[in-house]
């Protein structure tokens, strides 16, 4: 037999493995290619969100929300997933792999949700068509009359817009998938508050309130002109329309029976819900008995903080005490307001404690709205844009206060702002990540980071009253009871009363939080799953690195690694947290 060269074998090994670098470069690639063209699809399908990034390629239309388009966008859902199944995923780069299988989840649930009747349920208690308009004003950029123009666009396609998601929803009543009625009672209301009489008085004529200094006043003048013509002709009737709608045909054919296992094929959508809200294979009965393992544990915490206030009493007594005693309630929306905006600059000023990588962008405080404030919760989010050209949001409440009482501000704005929502999505996006990464992610990394959030303050000298800590207590409650309360109604029989009669034994919750939850879990099913589900792994990676690395456990570098990859399925957040504490 004739000898090679260890010269020659050498040289040929380098060679393959030159070649191998090649064939990877390539299928990377490719790859990447695919990325490209799912994320420019997505622009597309949403024109609004595109103009949010700075993509002013749409910036004249509104998305198409009708069945037809729905379909349409499944089918793309289809073509990318079979795309990415020809990719050789062993030859990505890790980046990529992990880009790979992010983006095929993302897919699969979008076609898997295709196959039930959620696809109808485009209303529920705190959203509809109608509400996808109305806040527009606040979202769009309006700094150049072009930016003023492509609004006359999108206000002229405001009409067919609500035309369209109408007859979604009816093909829906015709197969039985629609809202329970008690969540819904008043709803007409957000609709009713803006067929005003004085077009001027429209929140669509927000926008020409005040001239921007670069836009031509007779330019200005003409386009304020078309818009209240357009409004006024076009979109309050369409409003009317859609009113009539609902009160003649949708109120009329409400369920009675609150869960949605009440629909024929409800059961196996509550099943994809929960898969989908807590990115895990349990069962709603698993999370279930999480739920209550959770409250009880709560509540004994609960019941120490009581002692601590040298409360003479029970449990119950104590609730009733802090729901009806004034003195916990703000006055007016601006106390509540002054309360919000002090706690909030000191967490601002906490933060360089806890984490080694904070955001640039801002974020500012705003009431919601008046048309859904007293139907929807007591805050809420929302991201910056893309471009830089909008701070990220924390939404107050400031109807109904004698509801909401101030030592539940602590929790609630580190929840909302920072550390939480605010921190955790404006830093990915300005993360080196793939775009669908960077303005995406799972609800359960979201929400439970949220929630991990306001424990955060008991680190950095929050809560110092026992009443603050009860009420970050009832607010980490509230969240055990969801499990509870959501996975009862939708998948165990649970009325609406029993659901509101749970919550209000075992939280510190007033009743028209409690009521107003209640109505969101149900016309809202599976979402509420995520916060527990995702805070509960977060603390249990925490405690695995802090057993772990002992002394040498640095809560900044544990945060940040949390943070660095965006809002990941729990699964996979857990295999790079483990990843990362071997390399500590």
């Amino acid at each position: 037999m004739k000898k090679i060269s260890p010269l020659l074998a050498f040289a040929a090994l380098g060679s393959l493995l030159f070649c191998s670098a090649i064939i990877a470069a390539e299928i990377d690639t490719r790859f990447e290619a695919i990325l490209e063209a799912h994320w420019q699809t997505k622009l597309q399908q949403s024109p609004v969100f595109a103009t949010s990034l700075g993509v002013r390629d749409y910036d004249d239309i509104l998305s198409d929300p009708s069945l037809a388009a729905y379909d349409a966008a499944v089918a793309s859902a289809k073509k990318f997933v079979g795309q990415l199944n020809a990719i050789d995923v062993q030859s990505l780069s890790q980046a990529n792999r992990l880009n790979h299988a992010l983006l095929s989840l993302d897919l699969k649930n979008e076609i898997e949700a295709s196959t039930y009747g959620g696809k109808y349920l485009i209303m529920n208690n705190r959203s509809g068509p109608h509400l996808d308009l109305t806040s527009l004003p606040d979202q769009l950029p309006f700094f150049t009359l072009e930016d003023y123009q492509s609004y006359l666009a999108r206000l002229g396609q405001m009409a067919p817009y609500i035309g369209s998601a109408t007859e979604r929803i009816r093909t829906g009543l015709k197969q039985g998938w629609v809202q329970a009625c008690a969540p819904m009672q008043g709803f007409e209301q957000s609709i009713e508050t803006h067929l005003v009489a004085d077009v001027n008085n429209s929140v669509f004529m927000a926008p020409f309130e005040q001239r921007p200094a670069v836009v031509n006043e007779a330019d200005f003048i003409s386009a304020k002109a078309n818009a209240a013509k357009v409004v006024s002709e076009q979109i309050i009737p369409a409003l009317k329309k859609f009113k009539t709608f609902y009160l003649n045909e949708y109120a009329p054919v409400c369920r009675t029976k609150v869960g949605i296992d009440a629909i024929s094929g409800g059961a196996d959508y509550y099943d994809y819900l929960v898969r989908f809200y807590t990115t895990t294979e349990v069962s709603a009965d698993q999370v279930h008995k999480v739920g209550l393992s959770e409250v009880a544990r709560i509540k004994a915490e609960m019941l120490e903080v009581i002692s601590q206030a040298k409360f003479e009493g029970s449990f119950e007594d104590w609730l009733v005490y802090l729901r009806d005693t004034p003195e916990f309630y703000p006055k007016t929306a601006e106390e509540r307001m002054q309360v919000v905006a002090a706690i909030s600059k000191k967490m601002d000023g906490e933060l360089p404690k806890l984490f080694g990588k904070l955001p640039r962008m801002p974020y500012g405080l705003k009431e919601i709205p008046l048309d859904i404030a007293e139907k929807t919760t007591t805050a809420y989010y929302r991201p910056p844009a893309g471009d830089g050209s909008r701070a990220g949001t924390y939404f107050v409440n400031t109807t109904l206060l004698n509801t909401r009482p101030l030592y539940q501000l602590e929790a609630l704005s580190l929840h909302e702002a920072v550390p939480g929502h605010h921190l955790q999505i404006a830093l990915a996006q300005e993360l080196d990540l793939p775009n669908f990464r960077k303005y995406g992610g799972q609800t359960v990394f979201i929400e439970g980071w949220g929630l991990y959030s306001e424990r955060l303050g008991l680190e950095v000298g929050f809560y110092q009253t026992p009443y603050t800590n009860f009420g970050r207590l009832s607010y980490e409650m509230w969240r055990a009871c969801r499990l509870v309360v959501d996975t009862g109604l939708h998948s165990k029989g649970w009325t609406r009363q029993k659901a509101i009669d749970y919550m209000a034994a075992n939280s510190g919750l007033s009743m028209n939080n409690i009521t107003s939850e209640v109505d969101r879990y149900i016309s809202w099913p599976g979402q509420a799953l995520a916060y527990k589900t995702g805070e509960l792994k977060i603390r249990e990676l925490r405690a695995k690195a802090q057993a772990k690395l002992g002394s040498r456990f640095d809560v900044r570098a544990f945060h940040d690694a949390i943070l660095e990859n965006g809002a990941l399925p729990l699964s996979i957040l857990e295999t790079l947290m483990d990843e990362w504490l071997e390399q500590q």
